[in-house]
C-alpha cells in the first residue's frame, strides 16, 4: 500500500510538473491558436462591431483546428485589447486595436510598442443609398442576374456578401444573415492584390521600378539579387512554407512574430531567383515593407520605421487609394512593428471590395484620374514565369480556386477572366470582355470544395443575354444646301 501511495504521489508530481511546464512554455501550436483567436476576435469586434463570442464560435472554432474549441477570449473595451487562452491557462494570445491601423497580434506582449502605429484617418463619407453606384450604393437591379445570386448552390455555403457589377452598375447583391451592405469583411489573401496596387502607386511616383534589387544590404548576400518583379510574381526563390493548420512559416509569421517583415526577410534562398514559382505570403509582407520604405524616401526597405515618418506612410493606402475610390470601410491592418500586413489583413465592405475590382477593370483609372501607371494592370495579369499559367506577375490569379491546373476550363469562362482569391472562400472575378466584376465573400473552408466559377458562369450567361447598350448616334454635320459637289 505504501508503495502504491508513493507511486501515485510521483505520478501527481510529474503531472503537476508537466502542467506547469505547459503553462510556462506551451507548445507553439497552442501559442499560434491563442494568438490567432485573439487577432480574429479583435478585428471583428473593433472593426466590424460583431459580438466576440459569436466571432469565436463561428469564425475561429467552427472552421478551425479541433483544439480551438477549448479556446476562451476576454475583451477589454477600454484598452481595446483581446486576451485568448486555452482553458484559462495555455497559449496567452494577445491582440490590440489601434485607430487607423486596426488590430495586431502582440506575441511579445509589448503593447506600448504596438500602440505607436496608429493615426486618425481623414473621413471618407459613406456611400449614399440614394446615389447610383459607385459614388453611392444604389442598386440598378437586373432580375435575371439577381436570380443567379439568389441561388443558394451558386452563392455557396457560408456566403456573407455577394455583389455583381456590370458596365459600372451595381446590378445584384446579397448578404448572409447578420451581415449587410456596410459590414467590413476580411479578404485574407485578396489583400495581396491591393498591395500590388500600392506598389504600382510608388512606381507611378518614381519611387520604385520593377527591376530594382538590393533589398538585402550586404552585396555578398545572394538574396540581394532578388528583384521587386520577382517578389511581385512569387518567383523570388525565398524559402517559405505556406501550409496552414499547423506551425509553419506563414502561421509563425502571422501569429508568433511581432515584426513579420523581418521574419520574412530572414528566410534563406531555396532556389535561384526567377527559377521557381512558389506562393508565399512572406513575399507580399516584404513588398509591404518595401513600398512603405520607398514612400518614406530613405533607401532602407527591409528595416522598420518609427515616429512621424512611419505614421505618415501608414496613412497612404487610405489617402491615396481608398479615399479616391470612395472605399469608406477599407482598412489594411499593421503588425506590431508598423508593417502593413499586405498579405492577409484588409477589411472592407462587399461593395468596397467591388470598387477595387472595378478600379482594376478600368486599368487603374478612377473618375478620369489615372492612379496606376498605364499598362500596370495588364502586367499584373501576365503569367508569372514557371507558374504554369495559373498566377500573374502582380499578385493575381489567372484561374479561379481549384486544386488542379485547369480550374476555369470546365465552366466555359471567358478567357480574359482573372481573379483575386483569399482563404475560406473569398474571391473577386474580373472579366474585362464583359465589363464584369463579381465579388463573393464568406466563411467557406476549402474542404467544402466550393467553386465560385459556377456562379460566375451563370452571371456571364445572363449578361450575355442582355441587349447591347444603346449608344448615342453620331450627329452628322449639316450640309450647306448651296454647296455643289462637282
Amino acid at each position: 500500500m505504501s508503495r502504491l501511495i508513493i507511486a501515485t504521489g510521483v505520478v501527481l508530481v510529474v503531472a503537476a510538473g508537466g502542467a506547469l511546464f505547459l503553462i510556462g512554455r506551451p507548445p507553439e501550436l497552442l501559442r499560434v491558436g491563442a494568438s490567432y483567436g485573439a487577432k480574429i476576435v479583435c478585428s471583428n469586434v473593433f472593426i466590424a462591431h460583431r459580438d466576440p463570442q459569436a466571432v469565436l464560435a463561428s469564425d475561429v472554432q467552427a472552421p478551425g483546428h479541433p483544439l480551438l474549441k477549448y479556446l476562451r477570449v476576454r475583451v477589454d473595451q477600454q484598452n481595446k485589447t483581446v486576451h485568448a487562452d486555452f482553458l484559462g491557462l495555455l497559449g496567452k494570445g494577445l491582440a490590440v486595436y489601434r485607430p487607423g491601423t486596426g488590430c495586431a497580434a502582440v506575441p511579445d506582449g509589448d503593447l506600448a510598442h504596438a500602440n505607436q502605429y496608429q493615426y486618425t484617418p481623414m473621413r471618407i463619407w459613406s456611400a449614399s443609398p440614394n446615389v447610383p453606384w459607385p459614388t453611392g450604393s444604389m442598386t440598378d437591379t437586373v432580375p435575371a442576374v439577381q436570380a443567379a445570386v439568389n441561388d443558394d448552390a451558386l452563392a455557396g455555403p457560408g456566403m456573407r456578401g455577394l455583389v455583381v457589377i456590370h458596365r459600372g452598375r451595381l446590378v445584384a447583391q446579397r448578404y448572409g444573415a447578420g451581415f449587410g451592405v456596410s459590414t467590413p469583411l476580411l479578404g485574407w489573401s485578396m489583400t495581396k492584390t491591393v498591395t500590388a496596387a500600392l506598389v504600382g502607386i510608388e512606381i507611378a511616383k518614381g519611387n520604385l521600378v520593377p527591376e530594382r534589387r538590393g533589398f538585402w544590404p550586404e552585396h555578398a548576400d545572394p538574396r540581394a539579387q532578388v528583384t521587386l518583379a520577382q517578389l511581385m510574381s512569387m518567383t523570388s526563390g525565398l524559402q517559405f512554407n505556406e501550409a496552414y493548420g499547423d506551425v509553419s512559416d506563414v502561421t509563425r509569421m502571422l501569429y508568433l512574430e511581432p515584426d513579420m517583415a523581418a521574419y520574412a526577410a530572414a528566410q534563406p534562398l531555396a532556389h535561384a531567383p526567377g527559377t521557381l514559382w512558389s506562393y508565399s505570403s512572406g513575399s507580399t509582407v516584404l513588398l509591404s515593407r518595401i513600398w512603405q520604405r520607398a514612400a518614406a524616401g530613405p533607401n532602407m526597405p527591409v528595416k522598420p520605421m518609427t515616429g512621424a515618418t512611419a505614421i505618415g506612410v501608414l496613412a497612404l493606402p487610405h489617402d491615396q487609394l481608398f479615399a479616391p475610390l470612395g472605399m469608406s470601410s477599407a482598412l489594411i491592418e499593421a503588425d506590431a512593428r508598423g508593417t502593413l500586413v499586405g498579405s492577409s489583413y484588409m477589411y472592407a465592405s462587399t461593395q468596397d471590395w467591388a470598387r477595387f475590382g472595378q478600379f482594376l477593370l478600368q486599368d487603374g483609372v478612377w473618375q478620369g484620374k489615372r492612379i496606376l501607371p498605364a499598362g500596370f494592370v495588364a502586367s499584373m495579369q501576365a503569367a508569372a514565369p514557371t507558374s504554369g499559367g495559373q498566377y500573374g506577375q502582380g499578385q493575381v490569379w489567372r484561374q479561379g480556386p481549384s486544386s488542379g491546373q485547369n480550374a476555369d476550363g470546365p465552366f466555359g469562362l471567358p478567357p480574359d477572366t482573372y481573379w483575386m482569391q483569399g482563404h475560406d472562400g473569398q474571391s473577386i472575378a474580373i472579366v474585362p470582355s464583359r465589363q464584369l466584376v463579381v465579388v463573393r465573400l464568406g466563411l467557406t473552408p476549402r474542404a467544402l470544395q466550393y467553386r465560385p466559377q459556377a456562379l460566375l458562369a451563370a452571371v456571364v450567361k445572363q449578361v450575355d443575354a442582355m441587349p447591347a447598350p444603346v449608344m448615342n448616334p453620331k450627329v452628322a454635320p449639316e450640309l450647306d444646301p448651296d454647296d455643289d459637289e462637282d
